[in-house]
């Protein structure tokens, strides 16, 4: 099943399109500046039970060197068989196509940064028929911006930057540059990069950063998504000021709290529950007794 990461890996360049020419200048690639890039079908099928789809497909016009295609896979783990998948794109594309085509893998940790780089040949070691090389992504070459003025000059970059970025032990300043970035910016510019931002940074620590500084720093804006990171985080809010409210009642009150009893109150998220531990904390003879009944 697709997850929220592996989306927004790729679909940033689905939302700007010419990210990579202004991408490919901070990895070192000399490529002439596309006049256009236009979004293709990501559908790779041929006409038997076997569907292949690359993540996102586009093809970018230059005036002085024509057209050539450049597929984008985000990659979040080693898995043997990519290479081979890879292989078949590339091959695939070019036949379709018939324009040079080239493989960009997004990736987030440095690991599988390195394993998607490796160089792969299809053939024996005399006659490598079909060479893969990706050409690759991540927290090992993408600039940490942690300057709001710097992500606010080409957002979609500093967006991606942020994702490889996402186990990084400083993501909290690249998150907080990101949302200074964002400040103040038409809805429709900010919303589609506050969504990647929050799929790419799923299941990760760093999104609860980011959910408190979407209700922070951007709490001015009205999409979906943005209400719903905001009352995320509102709920959690009240859940952990509940916890505490219960557990300063029975240290005020002199009892002893347990680690069982102290883990079981701050786990809990349900306001009804907290409410009712709460008012038993008020007269309980002992913190244990804050779960009586139950």
């Amino acid at each position: 099943m697709v997850n929220p990461p592996h989306e927004a890996l790729h679909r940033i360049f689905q939302h700007d399109p010419m990210l990579f020419s202004r991408l490919s200048r901070q990895l070192g690639i000399r490529l002439p500046t596309p006049v256009e890039a236009v979004l293709l079908p990501t559908d790779l099928t041929e006409t038997k039970p076997v569907e292949r789809r690359v993540d996102t497909l586009l093809k970018l016009d230059s005036a002085a060197k024509g057209s050539l295609l450049l597929a984008i896979e985000s990659q979040g783990k080693k898995d043997p068989d990519k290479h081979a998948s890879w292989a078949y794109y590339a091959a695939y594309l070019w036949t379709k196509y018939r324009l040079p085509t080239a493989l960009l893998v997004v990736c987030q940790d440095r690991a599988t940064a390195e394993w998607a780089g490796r160089e792969v040949a299809c053939g024996p070691p005399d006659m490598p028929t079909l060479v893969i090389r990706p050409t690759v992504v991540g927290p090992h070459n993408m600039p940490v911006i942690t300057d709001p003025v710097r992500a606010r000059g080409d957002l979609a970059l500093a967006t991606l930057a942020t994702l490889t970025h996402a186990g990084d032990p400083g993501i909290g300043d690249i998150l907080k540059a990101l949302s200074t970035a964002l400040r103040d910016l038409p809805e429709d510019v900010a919303d589609p990069l506050i969504e990647f931002t929050a799929q790419g940074l799923s299941k990760r620590p760093a999104q609860e950063i980011w959910r408190n500084l979407v209700a922070t720093d951007l709490a001015f804006y009205k999409s979906y998504l943005s209400e719903e990171l905001r009352d995320e985080g509102r709920a959690e809010g009240r859940a952990q000021a509940g916890a505490d409210a219960i557990l300063l009642v029975l240290e005020q009150r002199g009892l002893d709290v347990p680690d069982d009893v102290r883990d079981r109150v701050t786990s809990c998220t349900d306001p009804e529950t907290l409410r009712g531990w709460l008012a038993r904390a008020v007269t309980a003879s002992s913190a244990e007794d804050v779960f009586a009944d139950e």
